[in-house]
């Protein structure tokens, strides 16, 4: 969505709404792994913005460090990386969460990562790898839309009714790869059994030979802020045997988790 469309889709903005900041924030946010590098027209043209627009823009982020230009190509800077470790430190999960991902590692030898809903994607906040598994590499801050992911369908799980009615009325699900389920009636089918038994296994619908297990992240007053889950590679693991051996050490993993977050919450006297 452009930065013109998401004006029109909010509607009427208070007395008090920059809508300044909103236009320079969708030049950053049209940046992505598939369009690292763009010209001036290719910016304007994601955002919805003129050229005169996008080019203030750019320059001014340009200005400040978030974007790099050889006079013809722009590029984010690793500075914009300070926008979501701002957030990432306020939160404490990564780091509550870091030690734990590494013993759950050792211990299945699959990598593990924590994930929090960001909109409509999950947004890794941290990860402990092993082996490669993926086309495309997995690094904190990685986005992914959280309907073909077994974290996000955690995470749908733990939405209200309401705002989940609104994400699957939304939602135009792509076929991602032959075992991708686009099928709406399908999805609130596939979430309201994942809210029921508490966890998700996804079956390649991500990528090829990808199976993942993923279970609920919740705070002190039992609403889901996160998940966390391993995955593997189907040549090597079953459904069985994600079911069997991984999702028992994982379900223990969140549950430490939460017993920490708690503590960290209450040593930082937020625990209500």
């Amino acid at each position: 969505m452009s930065a013109v469309e998401h004006e029109a889709a909010h509607g009427a903005r208070g007395e008090h709404f920059v809508q300044s900041l909103e236009r320079g924030l969708a030049v950053i946010r049209a940046f992505s792994p598939q369009t690292p590098s763009m010209t001036l027209s290719e910016v304007a043209r994601v955002t919805g913005l003129t050229r005169a627009a996008a080019r203030r823009f750019l320059l001014t982020l340009a200005d400040l460090g978030y974007v790099r230009t050889d006079g013809r190509m722009f590029a984010l800077t690793p500075r914009v990386l300070e926008l979501g470790y701002a957030y990432l430190s306020s939160a404490g999960l990564p780091e509550v969460a870091q030690p734990h991902l590494e013993r759950l590692v050792a211990e299945v030898r699959e990598s593990s990562s924590v994930s929090v809903l960001d909109g409509d994607d999950v947004v890794y906040v941290a990860r402990v790898p092993t082996s490669r598994i993926m086309a495309v590499a997995i690094n904190v801050g990685t986005r992914f839309p959280a309907y073909v992911t077994s974290m996000g369908r955690v995470l749908l799980a733990g939405r209200p009714a309401a705002e989940l009615d609104a994400y699957l009325e939304r939602l135009e699900p792509q076929r991602l790869t032959a075992h991708t389920v686009t099928s709406p009636t399908r999805l609130r089918a596939e979430i309201e059994r994942v809210r029921g038994q508490g966890w998700s296994i996804v079956d390649q619908e991500l990528e090829e030979g990808l199976r993942s297990v993923a279970a609920p992240i919740r705070d002190r007053n039992g609403a889901v802020i996160a998940a966390v889950n391993v995955s593997a590679h189907a040549s090597r693991t079953a459904v069985e045997d994600i079911r069997r051996d991984l999702l028992p050490p994982l379900l223990a993993t969140a549950a430490r988790i939460e017993a920490d977050l708690e503590i960290a919450t209450r040593g930082n006297g937020t625990g209500g």
